[in-house]
């Protein structure tokens, strides 16, 4: 789940992460209402959005003025604003973070994510600050600093100053930014968090270490103890068919491709796209439907991916292991009923009472095209769009 910059800030503020002084708002009176509290002659206006590079787009402006502020805040609320993560479509803009204008005298990169390579979390740093941390990554590794937290015992103050010197943070600052990167990962595993990333961290002209900007992720699968957090989620920022998807607990990931994949397991999931596209076709969605696959389920997933538009048909792939096949199959049967699917259906059950399940399949009165394997599905469901 991901939430706003003014929402992480506050999540992180609690833990002694610090931050600049700031208002969200949601018009703009309360945009000058918010400059007005925070005080002070300079603020930013920024755009909320779940995207980065919002201030190439147009969505971060300056403001020395509460006039100014009104301005700024009537030239961002309600545009669509395009950034290199939102795609062409843009986003847009129905909320803004005013915050205090702040002196800085050095702008840097500080990230914590799971390194899956190394099944530890990882603590990055980089003095290549408020820039695209991916391009730094690509053409300058070496400036991304990294530490590895032992699951055991944590991440250390050792560490922390081991990044500061990497910064090229002394006195003052360095005791900042210390207290400031155990404060993030503090924030970071109690919260869940799937990525919390500052970009950038800022070293002001007082020696104060801030995050001019925040970002945090959570881990889907960890919110059950985080309840509050669901107050936190924008459904506006995200896709329609992902957030109809979640109220079914399907997962479902759209795709620019024309073949609908319903599958069961994740793991299944992404072979099934990839033999797909070995066929010769593009998979149009990543859907899970889980383990217990059954007519409701089948019907939910169905109807988003009806939804799409791109979609010329569809490929059924369900492993029997939790449920069996022939229960399975009379879900779709029904399912397929009720949502007349007018498109082609290339179904293929593997797994217990396989063999009854393809019975059941035939003898519906729907026409389904029954495959032996996965490789005879993804030819079938190719052939199939080939020939419309």
């Amino acid at each position: 789940m991901k939430i706003h910059e003014y929402q992480a800030k506050e999540i992180i503020r609690k833990y002694g992460v610090a931050i600049p002084k700031g208002e969200v708002a949601f018009s703009i009176g309360e945009a000058v209402k918010a400059a007005e509290k925070i005080g002070g002659s300079r603020w930013v206006v920024k755009a909320q959005i779940h995207a980065g590079g919002r201030g190439k787009g147009g969505g971060v402006k300056l403001a020395d003025s509460p006039e100014d502020v009104r301005e700024k805040a009537g030239e961002i609320l309600g545009m669509r604003l395009v950034t290199h993560q939102t795609g062409p479509e843009g986003r847009i803009v129905r909320r803004l973070l005013v915050e205090q204008g702040i002196a800085i005298a050095k702008e840097m990169y500080v990230g914590i994510t799971l390194d899956r390579q190394r099944s530890q979390n990882v603590v990055m740093a980089s003095t290549e600050g408020g820039v695209e941390i991916e391009k730094v990554a690509a053409e300058t590794p070496e400036k991304i600093l990294k530490e590895y937290i032992d699951p055991m015992l944590g991440f250390q103050t050792f560490q922390a100053r081991r990044l500061c010197f990497g910064l090229g943070l002394a006195g003052e600052a360095l005791k900042n930014g210390v207290k400031f990167l155990l404060a993030l990962s503090r924030a970071y595993d109690a919260s869940d968090a799937s990525l919390a990333e500052i970009n950038p961290l800022v070293l002001t002209e007082e020696g104060h270490v801030l995050a001019l900007d925040a970002k945090m992720n959570f881990e889907d699968n960890a919110l059950f103890r985080h309840p509050e957090y669901e107050s936190l989620r924008d459904i506006e920022e995200e896709d329609s068919f992902e957030v109809e998807a979640s109220a079914s607990n399907l997962n479902y990931i759209k795709l620019d491709g024309n073949v609908g994949c319903m599958v069961n397991g994740a793991g299944l999931a992404m072979a099934t796209m990839d033999i797909i596209k070995i066929a010769g076709g593009m998979p149009a969605n990543f859907l899970d439907v889980g383990g217990g696959a059954n007519a409701q389920t089948v019907e939910a997933g169905f109807k988003i991916i009806l939804k799409d538009p791109n979609v010329k048909a569809i490929l059924i792939n369900i492993f029997g292991g939790i449920v069996r096949c022939d229960r399975v199959a009379e879900g779709v049967v029904e399912a397929a009923k009720n949502v007349e699917v007018q498109i082609p259906i290339v179904i293929r059950l593997a797994g217990t009472n396989a063999e009854l399940a393809a019975e059941i399949l035939q003898k519906s009165g729907l026409r389904f095209l029954v495959a032996r394997d996965l490789q005879d599905a993804a030819e079938q469901v190719t052939q199939a769009i080939a020939e419309l």
